[in-house]
């Protein structure tokens, strides 16, 4: 498959068994470990080969931009300049993996029609093997990495290539996929301080302590993934500066290493560390856990994910997910128990009982247990609760020097804890605890702007008769979810003569928007709603209780403005009366289905000018026609023409005829409830005379 689209890496993903998880089964062209954050990936993950899954189609990732925007995860841990395909491995019936290439950032932006149809093939062609051997029975287990022979000093290559390269000053290596070294002249040795036997069959940096850096090892992985030259400078002690250019192929790496003569001499980045400088591999974890932590907003997001992305990448079969509350321990959530009860129990537990959960959180120190005996003799409580586990890492969850829960990931075998593992680990558990921390706050803000929200919104509309009546509110998803868009509906004063001819007034309604997205827009909007109430309740005519309400909001001194539509409705002789401040016109469909754009003559915005005047309009209303009012956020998105979203709206309404109100209200909103960014909030009230 990498030949025939000249791509120059790629691996196979089958998909677990037992799990909703994607494992990678091989990988053909960069290091294994270049994958390392992604070897099982949870289907739910922003991943490529889970979307081409999910979606049972091809993914296509152009290079460094759009996969820093479609895919950051991916982005934060390989930045590089590549292309990138995803495909699912699947046959009508059934999926059974997914495959991804890469390409060098030199690939056009586009994939071509042949390329497309050779990958389409071959992983059809994939999959009918695959299900041929489930079919005859054969499990299909992942492959080991096959590295090759090491070479050696007899391996070399032609006898004259060899003696050209001896006579070259510059010292030069041949590395393959997987770093290591497979030719190096004298003058390399030489140059780093080594033989060339000790050199071949090893990666530089296992071999050579000073270039043991995460940093070195990048340009390395930089040039291997982007088929581009790389280079760097590095001190060799006590104090000789050398200048490292890859130049990379399909097949490998050549290295050049000169003198750095009078290049700038920067000191190594951890220069006077004092220790072994972490594995870029952990270091790659880390980015890529982290970078899905920041998606988190609530608490149970951080649950979910801990659950679909730290479970697979560090292999662990269950989690729960432990905070301290009012001196116990509640349990936030849990995953890959069968039976409930043995995470339940622990739900309202004393801090100062003796169970390693409890221990981890009082003390934040982590505990590692790698066998149920070492963790039943420190615990002798637990030979009488077993929750079907075998090994257990216990991660305090320590933000601003706090500790606020526990992080408990369960394996279902003994397990051996690494100390490269245990550091990581234990990392994740400060990424953990900060994410929970952000997403307990953020749960506190939203619960109380909803509450305020709910407070300032009537919780019902009054039963009129002869009038149906359908409303809803939607709060943006920006900021506090709270904003300042508000409706009413109000039975008619039944005094002074609203409408020429002594007729009175059976109803009255509002629709408006305060100006911003925060708990002073949604206090201002509480205050004008109980100015239209008073004014209504006192018998002023629509464009009065307008014109009181403007002079209302300029005496606040609020520096907020607001737009408006109030109505009086006179049901026996079905016609309204309307009076706008600068809001967006009402839609009317007459009983025949027809939709109108009520041009209605209005004044500027509440709280500009207290002298404002605000007309009003008389517009028929019989019986079976439906008025709708609306905020701007209904119609408005970036980068969306306001006369072709009103026509969207105006044919949403048209279809809608015969429809109860309940029913059209929620056409009218549409997908906008299960969108996840909503930048302003809306509002919609709509309004039908009956017989």
């Amino acid at each position: 498959m990498l030949d025939d689209v000249q791509a120059h890496s790629g691996a196979v993903y089958l998909l677990s068994e037992t799990e909703q998880v994607l494992e990678m089964a091989v990988m053909a062209g960069l290091p294994r470990a270049f994958a390392a954050p992604w070897e099982r990936v949870a289907l739910t993950s922003p991943i490529p080969v889970a979307d081409a899954v999910r979606g049972r189609r091809l993914v296509w990732v152009s290079g460094e931009e759009e996969m820093a925007r479609r895919y950051p995860r991916i982005s934060v841990v390989l930045p590089y300049p590549f292309a990138l395909a995803a495909l699912p491995v699947a046959t009508p019936d059934k999926v059974y993996g997914a495959v991804f290439m890469t390409w060098p950032g030199s690939h056009p932006p586009e994939m071509s029609s042949s390329e497309r149809t050779v990958l389409s093939a071959a992983c059809d062609r994939l999959a009918l093997r695959l299900q041929r051997a489930v079919d005859a029975g054969r499990r299909v287990v992942p492959e080991i990495d096959f590295l090759g022979t090491a070479p050696t000093a007899g391996t070399s290559s032609a006898v004259e290539a060899v003696r050209m390269v001896a006579r070259v000053p510059d010292g030069m290596c041949a590395l393959d996929v997987n770093g290591r070294v497979t030719f190096a002249n004298g003058a390399m040795a030489e140059l780093v301080g080594s033989k060339v036997d000790d050199l071949l069959g090893s990666q530089l940096w296992a071999t050579l302590p000073w270039l043991n850096d995460p940093v070195y090892e990048d340009r390395y992985r930089a040039a291997l993934l982007s088929q581009h030259s790389t280079s760097f400078v590095a001190l060799r002690p006590p104090q000789d500066w050398l200048a490292f250019r890859f130049h990379p192929s399909r097949s490998g790496i050549s290295v050049q290493v000169t003198p750095a003569g009078g290049t700038a001499r920067q000191p190594p980045p951890h220069e006077g560390a004092g220790r072994r400088p972490a594995r870029l591999v952990g270091i790659s974890h880390l980015l890529n856990l982290a970078s899905a932590l920041t998606e988190a907003v609530g608490v149970l997001d951080v649950v979910e994910l801990v659950a679909d992305e730290i479970m697979p990448a560090v292999g662990s079969q269950a989690l729960v997910m432990l905070v301290s509350e009012g001196g116990r321990l509640r349990v936030l959530g849990h995953r890959g128990y069968d039976d409930p009860m043995a995470v339940d129990r622990f739900d309202g537990m004393l801090l100062t009982a003796e169970t390693p959960g409890a221990h981890a959180l009082a003390t934040g120190v982590p505990s590692f247990f790698e066998s149920r005996e070492e963790l039943e003799r420190l615990y002798p409580a637990r030979v009488a609760t077993p929750d079907g586990m075998a090994a257990w890492a216990y991660l305090p969850l320590i933000a601003s020097g706090r500790p606020v829960g526990t992080c408990v990931l369960a394996y279902a075998r003994p397990h051996e804890f690494t100390p490269d593992e245990r550091a990581v680990l234990t990392s994740l558990g400060g990424l953990i605890a900060q994410a929970l921390e952000r997403a307990r706050l953020y749960d506190t803000k939203h619960r109380l702007a909803h509450g305020l929200q709910s407070a300032l919104l009537p919780h019902s509309l009054p039963s009129l008769p002869g009038l149906e009546v359908a409303a809803r509110y939607l709060p943006g998803t920006q900021g506090m979810d709270i904003g300042g868009d508000f409706y009413d509906l109000m039975r008619g004063s039944g005094e002074g003569d609203l409408f020429r001819g002594a007729v009175h007034a059976e109803a009255a309604a509002v629709i408006g928007d305060v100006q911003g997205h925060n708990v002073a827009a949604a206090g201002l909007m509480g205050q004008l709603r109980t100015a239209v109430r008073a004014y209504t309740a006192v018998g002023q005519p629509p464009g009065r209780v307008v014109a009181s309400t403007n002079r209302m909001l300029i005496d606040l001194d609020a520096d907020l403005l607001a737009s408006c539509i109030y109505l009086h409705m006179d049901l026996p002789h079905h016609r309204v009366l309307l009076a706008r401040a600068g809001h967006p016109q009402p839609l009317l469909r007459d009983p025949e289905g027809r939709v109108h754009v009520l041009d209605l003559a209005g004044g500027p915005l509440l709280g500009i000018d207290a002298s404002a005047v605000y007309p009003t309009t008389a517009v028929p209303l019989p019986t079976g026609s439906v008025l709708v009012l609306y905020t701007d956020g209904l119609i408005e998105a970036p980068g969306v023409d306001l006369d072709d979203a009103l026509a969207e709206l105006a044919g949403r309404l048209g279809r809608g005829t015969g429809q109860p109100l309940e029913v059209l209200a929620d056409s009218l909103i549409g997908d906008r409830t299960t969108t996840p960014t909503r930048g302003d909030d809306m509002a919609v009230l709509l309004l039908r005379p009956q017989r």
